[in-house]
């Protein structure tokens, strides 16, 4: 499939998460959205129909509060455990004692830390490496041998837990394995260069994915595999994505615009853009799902969004500067953990008032962290995209 005339944003071979140099002041209203056109079209077989609206939800995230654990994360040790993305291992670190205590070889490029569906293993997804490594969260370390798999950039899980689907960025592609064995089931093309992100739509029927080098997003058929569109929005650079509490909105985070697109999650297309930071990364809920918390690496800022009123309602910067990226909200929803991309340390921040609480120092360029255990029943992938 050609690119639309329309798209006016380049695919880069970089590496992803170049700091963006420059971006107006944070915005509390969201902007009039940004030109973008829908392309629906199959990937080597007929669309699957557009869903024809969003199912009426009170918070998405209802069973993440602080407290909501299931059997599998009652007594797991709380934990981070850090990528070193420049490297070829994961730190683990101790939040309490704010140390690293482990340091474990998993393979070249590990970009996240992603929790297992069932929520009994982490895994280290090895990019370079062509491997995943699996971590027991209940004792911390690696439980087995590495698995191969190809170009692992990042991983989420089907719902229902039975497939693992890998994000295969240097591919162009998504992978589907089984979530036990992570025996190869099946491959889907996509015509998105630079897919990395994504997060799923309420009823969990579509998955919404961002595409950093081609300045797209594309929306999956969970049932069937099939791409059924694209979206390109010039000029961008689409990192994070997430579902707003509601779940009638995507936010995404973007690099190269500075802030967040809001997405219609029923009708796939842009409704709305609000100004955050400049490289704005890692979109996180907060325990009750009231706020949004959204990482700014190009001016070491986090920005609060209120999803009810889409508006930026603060915004908190580290001493000094920095590069908040990936983490997620500590088990008790009072701080949130970051790493600091270009800074080797990971940052803690009080969700209450925003100030840096502790830092810790860590390797190489630390990435796709993972806070664990969090509460929830399943997880959907990534970092930690709970449900």
């Amino acid at each position: 499939m050609a690119f639309l005339a329309t798209l006016t944003a380049v695919a880069v071979p970089v590496a992803c998460g170049r700091i963006q140099s420059s971006s107006s002041q944070a915005s509390t209203t969201p902007s009039a959205a940004p030109g973008a056109k829908t392309v629906t079209e199959s990937d080597r077989r007929p669309s699957s129909p557009a869903p024809k609206s969003t199912p009426s939800v009170t918070n998405v995230y209802a069973h993440t509060r602080a407290g909501q654990f299931v059997a599998a994360t009652r007594h797991v040790p709380y934990l981070l455990y850090v990528p070193e993305s420049a490297g070829t291992g994961v730190d683990v670190v101790d939040p309490v004692a704010l140390k690293v205590i482990g340091h474990y070889t998993t393979g070249l490029d590990p970009q996240h830390v992603v929790p297992s569906y069932d929520l009994k293993t982490l895994w280290s997804t090895n990019d370079l490496a062509n491997t995943l490594t699996p971590f027991d969260p209940r004792t911390g370390r690696p439980k087995g041998p590495a698995v191969a798999v190809d170009d692992p950039y990042n991983m989420y899980f089907m719902p229902g837990g039975r497939e693992a689907m890998v994000v295969q960025e240097a591919r162009e592609q998504l992978g589907f394995y089984d979530a036990q064995t992570m025996a190869p089931t099946s491959v889907v093309k996509v015509d998105c260069p630079g897919v990395d992100h994504g997060d799923f739509t309420a009823d969990e029927k579509f998955f919404v994915a961002s595409c950093e080098f081609s300045g797209r997003l594309l929306r999956l058929d969970v049932q069937t595999h099939r791409v059924t569109g694209y979206l390109n929005i010039p000029g961008s650079s689409p990192q994070d994505v997430r579902l707003s509490p509601d779940g009638k909105v995507f936010y995404i985070a973007d690099k190269n615009l500075g802030g967040v697109t809001i997405l219609d999650a029923a009708q796939f297309r842009v409704v709305g853009f609000i100004k955050t930071g400049p490289d704005a990364h890692g979109i996180y809920p907060s325990r009750d799902g009231k706020r949004l918390f959204i990482s700014n690496r190009g001016n070491g800022t986090i920005s609060v969004l209120d999803p009810a009123t889409r508006r930026v309602v603060a915004t908190w910067s580290l001493p000094g500067g920095g590069s908040p990226d990936m983490g997620g909200v500590s088990p008790d929803g009072k701080s949130i953990w970051l790493t600091g991309r270009y800074d080797a340390k990971i940052y803690q921040v009080s969700t209450v008032d925003g100030h840096l609480m502790a830092t810790v120092a860590v390797p190489m360029k630390p990435h796709g962290m993972a806070v664990w255990p969090q509460p929830g029943r399943y997880s959907l992938g990534h970092t930690g995209n709970m449900r």
